[in-house]
């Protein structure tokens, strides 16, 4: 007889990724029969058009086909040859060969330098242990590593905000931990409350769960939510009298919109409050930002405060799948030390970073002014990341997935209903990225505006 359902295991079965759930099935089956659907669902900037960055195609390009270091004059600009020499010298063995089980070792000197340079400001002067980073198959998989760390039995929890990124929903099921929600708060942009916090670790107290960590995702996804530097100190705070190791995820630090904010590491503010008891695992991609190559899969993590013993078994984990794909930790070098001014790539790499921000940003406020207009929507400025959570009033009794499954089969707009990340009891939203065309994202607001107000 066949593998049946029946044989697979409950944390198999328990385990849902809304993002690519039942009304992206649906989607794509109505896609096959013809109709078009604009995909709205998940953070895949290239699927809606975003155009790769010349420099790195074009690196990764010369590194795919080594030869044309001696024949590309003419084709490539100097830089890019002189880069992909450099990579394919310092690789060794290119990029079809494995690397350490850490990823490629000038990577990751790379990616500290990266680091002190973006967290040394103030008062603070950051120090970067390059084998304390991995490289990763995007952010998931460094995420997937720490978690696979931190839960070791069914008691183990782990705080992750309420909504949330099913990515870590789904990967705690999978490895048998329980989840612990705190809510964060709407009305004030999605920020933390401590009260909130210690709401969600007394109950996990009382289900005599025990708390290993917490997930804080900054900018938020799906909120777009930004925290404040107070919000930050007092998760590490939080997280310092209860025990916990923090799980940032700050893939979308370059998505940043509002006027006169910056995006600052936990890193960084941990280093500034001279913290080294709290254990930290910090995660970046080259899916995000302005990079959006999410097909490459490409990313880090960089862990401190964490003894040598513990680091060992890290990369131990590491070395049960060899090591990161080789293109994505190239593009992963090539996010952390882009072109040099004066350089020949510069102008033009700057050019495109610059115009790809600045769409994000005015689709940002383009998507957060339409769905407020709408009666029975409210709409947090999105500040940051790539998407909406806007609120949403429904009729008695009806639910966000009929919402989000109605709204993709009249006018094929695929989003993904609110209790796919969580939400406060008794509300409804859903998530939406604000990566579709300019355009095409105005109407897709007023076909959103005009489904609500005929939808019963």
């Amino acid at each position: 007889m066949p593998l049946q359902i029946s044989d697979l295991g409950d944390a198999v079965l328990h385990t849902h990724y809304a993002v690519r759930g039942p009304i992206v099935a649906r989607a794509q089956e109505l896609e096959r029969s013809g109709r078009q659907i604009v995909y709205c669902n998940i953070g895949n900037p290239q699927s809606l058009g975003q155009k790769p960055l010349s420099y790195i195609r074009n690196v990764l390009a010369v590194c795919e086909q080594p030869e044309l270091i001696r024949t590309g004059a003419g084709i490539f600009e100097h830089d890019v040859l002189e880069k992909a020499r450099y990579i394919m010298e310092a690789s060794k063995y290119g990029l079809g060969a494995y690397s350490d089980s850490k990823g490629l070792s000038f990577v990751r000197e790379a990616i500290a330098d990266f680091i002190k340079t973006r967290d040394s400001f103030g008062d603070v002067v950051q120090h970067v242990d390059p084998n304390h980073v991995y490289l990763t198959d995007g952010a998931s998989k460094g995420v997937q590593t720490a978690l696979r760390l931190l839960i070791s039995s069914e008691k183990d929890g782990i705080l992750i905000p309420i909504p949330q990124y099913p990515l870590y929903s789904a990967t705690i099921t999978l490895y048998g931990g329980q989840q612990v929600g705190y809510y964060l708060d709407e009305e004030s942009g999605w920020s933390l409350s401590e009260e909130m916090l210690e709401d969600a670790i007394h109950d996990a107290i009382k289900r005599s769960v025990r708390a290993r960590a917490i997930v804080v995702i900054n900018p938020g996804n799906p909120t777009g939510g930004v925290l404040s530097e107070e919000n930050m100190r007092m998760v590490v705070r939080f997280a310092k009298r209860h025990n916990l190791s923090i799980l940032a995820d700050e893939v979308y630090q370059q998505n940043v919109y509002k006027p006169g904010a910056r995006f600052i590491s936990f890193a960084h503010i941990m280093s500034s409050m001279k913290e080294r008891e709290v254990s930290l695992f910090s995660f970046h991609s080259i899916s995000k930002g302005f990079f959006g190559e999410c097909g490459q899969r490409g990313g880090y993590m960089e862990v401190r405060n964490v003894p040598e013993e513990v680091i060992a078994q890290i990369t131990k984990l590491q070395s049960v799948a060899l090591c990161a794909n080789l293109p994505g930790q190239i593009l992963t070098f090539l996010l952390v030390s882009p072109p040099k001014q004066g350089e020949p790539s510069y102008s033009r790499y700057t050019e495109e970073r610059n115009a790809i921000l600045s769409e994000l940003a005015r689709r940002a406020k383009l998507i957060y002014e339409g769905l407020n207009r709408i009666p029975g929507f409210s709409c947090q400025p999105i500040d940051g990341a790539m998407y909406a959570f806007p609120s949403i009033t429904l009729p008695k009794g009806r639910s966000d997935e009929e919402y989000c499954m109605a709204l993709l089969e009249a006018k094929g707009i695929c989003v993904v209903a609110g209790s796919g990340f969580g939400q406060k009891p008794g509300t409804a939203h859903f998530r939406t990225t604000i990566l579709p065309p300019t355009d095409q994202l105005a109407r897709v607001i007023e076909a959103i505006a005009n489904f609500h107000k005929n939808w019963n």
